[in-house]
């Protein structure tokens, strides 16, 4: 992530990802689909536009999937 937008660990850990780097027609729907990884639906191959270091505006390939320990629980 850091090759793409310019943002190192360190300056994004602790942020609000979706208010902060996602544009904003995008904010609502990136954040249902990461509500719904945690949740256990998982999606894969959503694109959405977000932002660099430098102010600049890339396409990223989201694929959100769900943690899940042995016995299967998320």
């Amino acid at each position: 992530a850091a090759e793409i937008t310019g943002f190192s660990s360190d300056e994004v850990v602790g942020r609000d990802l979706v208010q902060e780097f996602i544009t904003e027609e995008y904010q609502i729907s990136v954040k249902e689909v990461l509500d719904n990884a945690l949740k256990g639906n998982e999606t894969a191959n959503f694109e959405f536009p977000m932002y660099t270091k430098d102010k600049e505006r890339v396409e990223v390939l989201l694929n959100a999937t769900t943690r899940r320990d042995v016995s299967g629980k998320v």
